[in-house]
This record gives structure tokens, sequence and C-alpha cells, in this order.
């Protein structure tokens, strides 16, 4: 079945001297404009496109990815605004519209704003909303300790970042448990730690437990390694260089080290740690 709004995989049909016709189904035939046609395309081909309307409101097909499909969030700035509504730069020939009523505030030319792009049940149009808080926290969230999660920086808080996972739910990510700059719209991922009894999820950057330190520990062996051996890093050294050396706190390194020593890979020196021979 056709998804509008979204990538879909179509049999070429025709070939036309503006372009191809692909296969819709339901006896449908969508333009994919010559611009967006591959080299060498023949009849029955098949090609993934995005579909959407164009500005006569007829289905059309594209190559480009737009940066957000229906289903997600994505932070977007306004190009235009007229009588009705903002309309957005999508990476797509045809803006975004978003209109005055799917607005929290009124929309700035220049301005960059977090929306979700949906259709509208009334029209069939691919639309964006302002209004995210309606489209997160729907369904219940299912998740299992230490699951990976995609997410979505949305916001920097006193606490710590609010995170989109999985273009559902709201998380946390607390600023004493991460140890980089997240910006405003970057895609990452995490893992859960908790599901509170809002439904609203904690999230971690890192694996939680074994899996976590197993991860750092190899990073630190491989670094080790690369350094014929010694690192003049410790336990007691800032948060910041281990954080720049491995991507972890200073807790999982030392937990991390520990473990290293206790296995009898590594020794741990006043100047750093050492791979011990048998290692190598």
């Amino acid at each position: 079945m056709l998804q509008i709004g979204n990538y879909n995989t179509l049999r070429v049909v025709k070939l036309v001297s503006f372009g191809v016709y692909l296969d819709g189904g339901e006896g449908k035939e969508i333009l994919l404009p010559t611009r967006y046609v591959p080299k060498g395309v023949k009849v029955d081909d098949e090609i993934q496109v995005f579909i959407y309307h164009d500005n006569e409101g007829r289905l059309i097909a594209t190559t480009l990815r737009p940066k957000a499909v229906v289903g997600e969030f994505a932070f977007m700035r306004v190009k235009s605004v007229n009588d009705t509504g903002a309309f957005l730069d999508w990476g797509l020939m045809k803006d975004l519209l978003v209109p005055f009523k799917e607005q929290k505030m009124t929309m700035r030319e220049g301005k960059w704003y977090l929306v979700y792009v949906h259709l509208d049940h009334l029209t069939g149009r691919i639309v964006a909303s302002a209004r995210i808080e309606k489209f997160l926290g729907n369904v219940p969230p299912v998740y299992q300790l230490n699951q990976e999660v995609d997410l979505l920086v949305a916001d920097d808080t006193e606490i710590g970042y609010k995170v989109i996972v999985d273009n559902l739910h709201w998380g946390m990510i607390y600023h004493n448990q991460v140890f980089q700059r997240l910006e405003r719209g970057e895609h990452l991922k995490g893992y859960v730690k908790e599901v509170r009894e809002d439904d609203k999820l904690d999230i971690s950057l890192q694996p939680l437990g074994y899996q976590k330190i197993d991860g750092i520990s190899q990073r630190i062996l491989n670094a080790l390694q690369m350094k014929e051996g010694f690192l003049p890093v410790h336990d007691k050294s800032d948060p910041e260089e281990i954080y720049s050396l491995f991507r972890c706190s200073k807790k999982a390194f030392k937990q991390a080290i520990g473990s290293l020593y206790k296995q009898r890979l590594i020794t741990i020196e006043k100047e750093g740690i050492r791979l011990l021979p048998i290692s190598l």
C-alpha cells in the first residue's frame, strides 16, 4: 500500500520526456521528474522514492530525502509566512506548511522550530505541527532495561536534556550523566534506564551495567595497544580528560580499570595504567 509522506519502492511503468511514471497501486501512476531519475532506468525497474503532493495537490515522487517523514519530529527553519501559515524548509522543492492552528506561538521567518510531520486527517496532505505534546506519550512505553533507542535532542533544561524517544515518548538525560555537549536537533542513540510512573523515560547515552563496562574496558585495551602499552591516565585524572579519551564518565572508567586489574590485564601505576606483557 502506498505510503504518502514516506519512502516507497515503486516499479517504473512508463518513460516520458519529462521523467518516468511509477506504479502507485490501485491504478495510480506517479510522476518522478527527470531531474530525479537515476541514469539508465528502464521499464520494470524499481526505485526507492519519497511520495508527497505537488503545488497542484497531485502525488509526485522524488529521490531527495526530506528532513523528516510522516511520524517523525525535526527542527526546521521557516522560509516564509503568509495568510495560510508558516512554510518550512524540509529539503524538498515544495515547502512544508504549518497551519496557524498548529503553531504554539506565531512563527517568524528565519527562525527554527521543533515540529511533528503528519497527514492532515481532513485534506490528506502532509503538514507539520509545532504543538508537539499532543503527538507524544499516546501509547504506553514498553521497553526493557538497557534497550537501545533513537533520540532527538529537544531542549536543554536545568536538570538535563529533554529528548524525544523513538518519535513516541518524552525522555530525560540528566546533566550529571552527560559528558559531552548536546545540541538541539541532534540525533543519537541511547539506552533506557527507567520507565517512570508518569510514562516518561530516563535515558543513558552509554549501555548500562556489565555491557557498559565491557565496552569501556575494550576501548581502554585498544588505546593501550595503540600507545605501546602505557597511558598517562588513572583514577585521579580529571573527568574531562577521561571523557576525551574514552567517551565515558570517571566512575565508569574507574570500574573498567578495576575490572581489567582484577583480570591481570593491566597494572595501575602512579603515573598511569600499563598493559601487562601477556595481554600484548
